[in-house]
């Protein structure tokens, strides 16, 4: 075998993931591969997603692939490196050539290959993995070859970028024949009562939100045909018969045109799966909202963070709490579930905002969300304007973003509590509002919201 293309999540390694038990198939890896396929390269890929990393090795080393290409990102970096050092320092692999992809290496280059990794694709991995993958078995210079990064001499050269592939439609569909697409719907369907399958319609996002890496596909807009990605339902729906469909697009519905054609497809080709995805809060109105209902949408996650205008705009989020508000209360109304995220700790934000943010997700009322601590991810202009304020920074091998920290208003024990009091708080409010009487779980909810309260004041003057 010449080419293997993995990745180093291993869902029963991970008790937070057992937790939630939603797993998706690598696209990424998946569209690579396909585009390889569609040059004749003869390639596998290992999804190690329900299997050990021993049974990856296993699998190394039975074939001896002159080339392993192994994609990574914030959640599995520390299990990226250690399967390198592996690969490269145990005869019995073979010593392939690792080439390594994913949004964290855009802007981690250097710590990166000095893991022991051979090259780094940035950026879109289709043409450049096919290019420099002939060039590695034809032992042919790839210095010219646009998009990858190397170590010569101990200095990390990297070529100019990639020019981004313009027309998606020349993309093959992802090459899911070769993972286990059964052990996805089956996990789904026992854990959660419903299969669901992840599709891609576009890449890049032409919005400008501070916190956002846009590491991979920049900030970008490109957009597979209407009609291609109905075809592609109408197979997955006769092949695999999903229950739902997760779109992974950052805005499905940035283009009003695109959705009617996408509504006027599925329908032509008899495709419509269930399906959820996220949008901003002004690329939704009262049409675009019935023809992704028609179009089989259950469920819209809209892009909120805050309940505060001042850090929606220290964001640079640019958009309006209000239209956010609207936008999940008109889709709650057309009978879609909603969901929203939000996001404590941004730079600025005070206990007044906190308050805000509770009192907006009371007020319009999503049917879901999800709140975490923010974050720098390196790369983003988040990241540079918190550089110089960073006060935890680990180890970077044994360590993500996730763990960096810096000097924010309160302490960060401050904003983990101050998500348990939102969480509580608007979850008692939501049950208020049933008028089935007061319970144990409202009590429990609102006597957890209190406490959390109570430490957030502490924890304010405690640094």
């Amino acid at each position: 075998m010449s080419i293997v293309l993995t990745h180093a999540y291993y869902l029963y390694e991970d008790t937070k993931e057992q937790a939630i038990m939603k797993p998706y198939a690598p696209l990424g890896l998946l569209y690579v591969s396909a585009y390889l396929n569609q040059n004749n390269i003869e390639n596998s890929v290992f999804d190690s997603t329900f299997y050990s990393k021993k049974d990856q090795l296993d699998f190394i080393s039975q074939n001896s692939p002159r080339v392993v290409a192994i994609y990574t990102n914030l959640m599995t970096k520390i299990n990226v490196i250690k399967l390198i050092h592996i690969l490269k320092n145990e005869a019995k692999y073979g010593f392939p050539k690792i080439i390594l992809g994913g949004p964290d290496i855009t802007y981690n280059c250097e710590n990166y290959l000095k893991t022991g990794v051979d090259f780094l694709v940035i950026g879109e991995g289709e043409q450049t993995t096919l290019e420099l993958y002939n060039a590695i078995v034809n032992v042919e210079d790839y210095s010219e070859i646009t998009g990858i990064a190397y170590l010569k001499d101990t200095k990390v050269i990297k070529t100019p970028p990639r020019t981004k592939i313009k027309d998606l439609s020349e993309l093959p569909l992802p090459n899911r024949a070769d993972i286990p697409v059964d052990k996805y719907l089956d996990t789904w369907k026992t854990h959660h009562g419903k299969s669901s399958m992840n599709v891609s319609t576009q890449r890049g996002c032409p919005y400008t939100c501070k916190w956002c890496s846009t590491a991979v596909y920049g900030q970008s807009y490109r957009r597979r045909p209407a009609d291609l990605v109905a075809t592609e339902l109408k197979m997955l729906k006769n092949t695999y018969n999903p229950d739902s469909i997760w779109f992974v697009d950052d805005v499905f519905s940035v283009s009003h045109k695109w959705i009617r054609s996408f509504h006027e497809e599925l329908i032509k080709q008899d495709a419509i799966i269930p399906f959820e995805c996220i949008t901003r809060a002004e690329r939704l109105d009262d049409d675009i909202i019935q023809l992704l209902k028609e179009a089989g949408c259950y469920r819209i996650w809209i892009g909120a963070e805050s309940g505060s205008q001042k850090i929606i705009d220290a964001m640079d989020r640019r958009v309006d709490v209000d239209v956010v508000k609207s936008a999940i209360q008109k889709t709650n109304a057309a009978g879609i579930e909603t969901g929203t995220f939000i996001m404590l700790g941004y730079p600025g934000e005070d206990e007044d905002d906190i308050n805000k943010t509770i009192h907006y997700l009371k007020a319009a009322n999503p049917t879901h969300f999800t709140i975490t601590v923010a974050y720098p991810i390196k790369g983003t202009s988040l990241y540079n304007e918190v550089e110089n304020q960073i006060i935890t920074k680990p180890d970077w091998r044994t360590s993500t973003d996730r763990d960096i920290d810096f000097k924010r208003t309160y302490s960060r024990k401050f904003y983990d509590y101050a998500v348990r009091r939102t969480v509580s708080e608007v979850n008692y409010y939501k049950k208020s509002t049933l008028k089935n009487g007061y319970n144990m779980t409202m009590i429990k909810l609102k006597l957890k919201s209190m406490l959390a309260l109570f430490a957030m004041k502490y924890y304010k003057h405690v640094t």
